[in-house]
């Protein structure tokens, strides 16, 4: 499931214990009610992980969805974790101090076991 405006491309993604939603693009005031859209659609599960590593502009009115969105998903008995931010959009969650409020973590890469070396990779 997934919703589009020009400048902004939203996804879900729904496990057992977490919602994961993909946010690639530029989030402000005029694309902002995707987002906001996509954070209220999601079903509740204990985790809600928005992926922020696509997100090349966040503004006030993003953050504010990010907060409402915390507020909504912690009254439900959740949590909402905000997912590798590109270091301009890490900028903004220091800023506004965001990151002490939600946890902001960074996932490492996956690197591909070579060929013959599985029991290395295990």
């Amino acid at each position: 499931m997934g919703q589009r405006v020009d400048r902004l491309h939203v996804q879900l993604s729904v496990g057992d214990d977490v919602v994961g939603v993909r946010v690639v693009g530029e989030v402000d005031v005029a694309s902002v009610g995707v987002l906001r859209a996509a954070l209220w659609a999601a079903p509740a599960r204990p985790v809600l992980r928005v992926d922020l590593s696509g997100v090349r502009l966040l503004s006030a009115a993003g953050v504010r969805a990010l907060v409402a969105a915390h507020l909504r998903v912690r009254a439900r008995g959740g949590e909402l974790v905000l997912a590798d931010p590109d270091p301009v959009v890490a900028r903004v969650l220091r800023a506004t101090g965001l990151h002490r409020v939600v946890p902001v973590v960074q996932t490492l890469p996956t690197v591909p076991c070579p060929r013959g070396e599985l029991a290395a990779c295990a």
